[in-house]
């Protein structure tokens, strides 16, 4: 039985295909619009992480400044600088930290091979690469005597190495002079490329010893950041509590002073940031359900228009002694067919849209087999929710007033 009332539905809804496509529009579209924004946020989260991640491994980023937050300041003038010194006392003092680099940075445009090109130009330690997760493509790092004396020295950014050089990448530039402002550094190593991120190009730098920086370009020994990488399984809580006590004995600060540093854990940053990206992903995943209900609106409408167009049917039909139960199944497998067909239809176009779109806005295609099963299974529930008030209408006419129908 229930197969003929199946072949009943599906024959009733072939009769009718243009008004059939009209009905389960608002589900297609309600199905892939879920999908597409769940997908999408699922790829802005993943690419978040993963440009936190790039920053460095259980990084902690120590800048100077006054006390975010209500009452306290950005860091304005007269907040004091870092210097090596703090880094090298950290290292020493400070257990659970794998590495510890100094950095100072200035803006410069570099010149080499008849180009020029305006980059920025970082100074610090070989522990810089530690902490950055940064890799070689060629070359090598700073040997310790060029780090001391502050030797014309530096390693190069993809970007840079590209925009400057040309060619394959780690293949030029390597061995060749490069300006920075007065003065000429010969390259000797080449970044691995790591792409954009969250603060841009991460690839479109100059890195040299942090003495030749200080003494060659900015002319002071100031330190504008501490870069403290955790060792894995480190407590953070802890580690940050015992940076700060440090920092403030160096800075010489008193008990009811304010820090006048701030800490950024990344990891804390990227929980932040994934939190709020599944927030909003969920909010515009709620807002596209919407349409869902819609659909199902539409779905009842039209099955309240098919029981009055096929009042004289269902009136014969009982008169030859079809039970109301198969009555009221066959219009009810037609609005879950109807809405099962438009979930189908939409998740195709979803899968299809999230992909292009994943490629245009350049984040990952999180494709989530959860998301897709259940935006169809809802669009099902929404055509017997919708269908069973118009099926159950059908089921209790009476057979001698619908064959009077006109």
């Amino acid at each position: 039985m229930l197969y003929s009332v199946f072949m009943l539905a599906l024959r009733s809804i072939r009769r009718n295909l243009l008004r059939s496509f009209l009905t389960i529009l608002g589900i297609v579209i309600g199905v892939s619009a879920v999908i597409t924004m769940v997908t999408l946020g699922n790829g802005a989260t993943q690419s978040v992480k993963a440009q936190i991640s790039g920053l460095g491994t259980n990084l902690l980023m120590v800048r100077p400044g006054q006390r975010s937050g209500p009452g306290g300041g950005g860091g304005g003038a007269g907040v004091p600088q870092f210097k090596e010194g703090d880094a090298e006392a950290i290292a020493a003092q400070i257990g659970g930290v794998a590495a510890v680099a100094p950095e100072a940075r200035a803006s410069v445009t570099v010149v080499a091979n008849g180009r020029n090109w305006a980059t920025s130009v970082i100074g610090s330690t070989n522990a810089w690469f530690d902490t950055g997760n940064w890799k070689l493509a060629s070359g090598r790092i700073f040997e310790p005597d060029e780090q001391r004396a502050g030797a014309a020295v530096c390693i190069i950014g993809e970007t840079v190495r590209r925009e400057i050089f040309g060619g394959t990448a780690g293949q030029t530039g390597l061995g060749e002079l490069l300006r920075v402002r007065k003065f000429s550094c010969t390259v000797i190593g080449i970044l691995a490329a790591k792409g954009q991120g969250g603060m841009g190009d991460q690839d479109d730098m100059v890195v040299v010893p942090l003495r030749t920086l200080q003494r060659r370009v900015t002319g002071s020994l100031r330190v504008a950041t501490l870069l403290v990488s955790m060792r894995d399984g480190s407590d953070s809580t802890r580690l940050k509590a015992s940076l700060t006590q440090l920092l403030r004995e160096r800075r010489k600060l008193a008990e009811n002073d304010d820090d006048n540093f701030n800490i950024f854990d990344t990891q804390q940053l990227a929980e932040t940031l994934s939190s709020t990206t599944q927030v909003l992903t969920a909010l515009l995943g709620a807002v596209a359900a919407v349409s869902l209900l819609v659909g199902g609106i539409g779905i009842m409408n039209i099955m309240l228009v098919s029981v009055t167009e096929r009042t004289r049917e269902i009136g014969l039909r009982l008169a030859i002694g079809a039970l109301e139960n198969e009555v009221l199944l066959q219009f009810l497998i037609e609005a879950v067919v109807l809405s099962a067909m438009g979930g189908v239809i939409g998740i195709v176009i979803a899968t299809a849209a999230s992909w292009g779109l994943s490629s245009l806005m350049e984040v990952p295609y999180a494709f989530d087999p959860y998301i897709n099963l259940l935006s169809l299974v809802f669009a099902a529930g929404i055509g017997v929710l919708f269908g069973y008030f118009p099926a159950r209408r059908a089921a209790r006419m009476d057979p001698i007033e619908a064959l009077r129908h006109e």
